[in-house]
């Protein structure tokens, strides 16, 4: 009888293919994603004189340096940037590797197209040169972003080489509270643990609160994993994982269905598995959060204040806190509501899924934005989709700007830019310095975090305008 087993290591030992003896193991990799950030990868292997050893299991997409202003070569205005979506469109065809480009409406953020189209599945391994790869893990994948080299290393052998990370479980039990949703869920995680809390492990999230979590709640939860140092995030597979990927167009079809959902059903942590780490949570305490600093970790409830470097013992936190404060603006036991903003961002592969825009345009009905804000959906298909119910005429009413698919505003790539000084609550997943632009200061806060301060000019809490109605 084997020994119980975490999700993680039911995945690993599965894809083993040989270890070495300094611990590193070969893994077959089952999907590997590439957007057009990948163009060198490609080159590296024309340069060897290979080829793609698996362009079934590869799809690609532009997202990174698209324009969200048209979904054409011509509306993309940087030379050098419109040269990175014409080197994709060149390799993927050269290769027969499939890809979902501007003229086709399944284009759009990696990480939305990855689930969206069914590609994302439990039990499989899913690569990208992307660190926000972690998302996929949502759908009891192992899914983690690789470096340049390793992009090529996977087009070439459709394998890679790794070594083990721990197991970790970051348990969320209890009910979260109106007006909180997964985007609060995991800055309270990484606020507790800290920006290094995962370094070295792969998290498993489990509990109640994360069981009752839509997939695109968990894709939200697992995609910020990377942000607690984390090597990927997992959710175990379970009736909402199915229904979410029955009939969609890359899933088993038929008998396969069946097989693989006998399969499926064989990967959640086995009851005495054990982890390396615990990490507890009590839903019923997550407020609506917010970032104040220039670190995912530097997060408190909307109703707290900017907290005193002083009162912090460690001499190392307390020069971070002061150079972030610095950076930001912003003043020790400053309410965290009274933070005026100038522009809101609502996109990302973090939040920009068909159910973020519906829970932020529920805020925005009926109501109008007083600073610039702006809604990029995660894929063609999510902005469709959006459009026939109706929640393009609510946001632009409400004086939003309604955007074409792409990474747009998340990092400062592709012309979507926060201009220097100005302060952008963003459903993006990384506030670091200059993340969304030169001298930008990024408070990350989820999708209805951001509709509520668009329509007040200020960092608000949510509950506030939902008791409003």
């Amino acid at each position: 009888m084997n020994a119980p087993a975490t999700l993680f290591d039911k995945i690993w030992s599965a894809h083993g293919i040989l270890s070495r003896p300094d611990g590193a193991t070969l893994l077959h990799i089952d999907r590997h994603l590439v957007h057009d950030g990948a163009s060198n990868a490609f080159r590296t292997l024309k340069e060897k004189g290979l080829t793609v050893r698996r362009p079934d299991r590869t799809f690609a997409t532009p997202d990174h340096y698209v324009s969200t202003l048209g979904r054409t070569l011509s509306s993309i205005n940087d030379p050098n940037r419109r040269g990175m979506v014409e080197d994709l469109e060149t390799h993927t065809r050269e290769s027969k590797v499939k890809m979902f480009g501007l003229s086709d409406k399944r284009q759009g953020i990696v990480h939305v197209v990855g689930p969206e189209q069914g590609l994302s599945q439990p039990g499989m391994i899913i690569v990208c040169g992307d660190s926000h790869t972690a998302t996929h893990g949502a759908m009891g994948a192992l899914a983690f972003g690789v470096g340049a080299s390793e992009v090529s290393h996977v087009l070439a052998t459709q394998t890679l080489w790794q070594r083990k990370p721990k197991n970790m479980r970051v348990t969320v039990d209890g009910t979260l509270a109106p007006g909180v949703v997964a985007k609060d869920v995991i800055l309270a995680i990484i606020a507790k643990i800290s920006a290094m809390g995962g370094t070295g492990h792969v998290i498993e999230y489990a509990g109640s609160a994360i069981r009752g979590l839509s997939v695109e709640g968990r894709l939200t939860v697992c995609n910020m994993s990377i942000e607690a140092g984390a090597r990927a995030g997992m959710v175990a597979p379970d009736d909402t994982t199915f229904e979410y990927l029955h009939g969609k167009p890359y899933a088993p079809k038929g008998a396969d269905w069946d097989k693989a959902l006998a399969l499926w059903s064989t990967l959640p942590t086995d009851d005495g598995a054990t982890f390396d780490r615990e990490v507890h949570l009590d839903a019923a305490e997550i407020a609506p959060m917010v970032t104040w600093g220039t670190s995912p970790e530097a997060a408190a409830p909307i109703t707290d204040r900017v907290p005193d470097p002083k009162d912090t013992a460690d001499a190392f936190r307390r020069d971070t806190m002061e150079r972030a404060l610095a950076y930001m603006d912003l003043k020790p036991g400053m309410p965290l509501s009274e933070i005026a903003v100038d522009r809101v961002f609502i996109g990302s592969c973090t939040n920009s899924r068909i159910e973020d825009l519906r829970a932020a345009a529920k805020v925005v009905k009926g109501r109008h934005t007083t600073i610039p804000a702006m809604v990029v959906p995660g894929s063609g298909l999510v902005k469709a989709q959006a459009e026939a119910e109706g929640l393009d005429a609510i946001f632009k009413t409400a004086g939003f700007e309604w955007r074409e698919a792409g990474c747009s505003m998340c990092v400062g790539m592709n012309g979507d830019l926060v201009a220097p000084g100005e302060r952008c609550a963003s459903t993006s997943n990384r506030n670091f310095v200059g993340r969304q632009g030169k001298g930008a200061r990024t408070h990350l806060v989820s999708p209805t975090m951001a509709a509520a301060a668009a329509v007040t000019g200020k960092l608000t809490d949510v509950r506030q305008l939902m008791a409003k109605g």
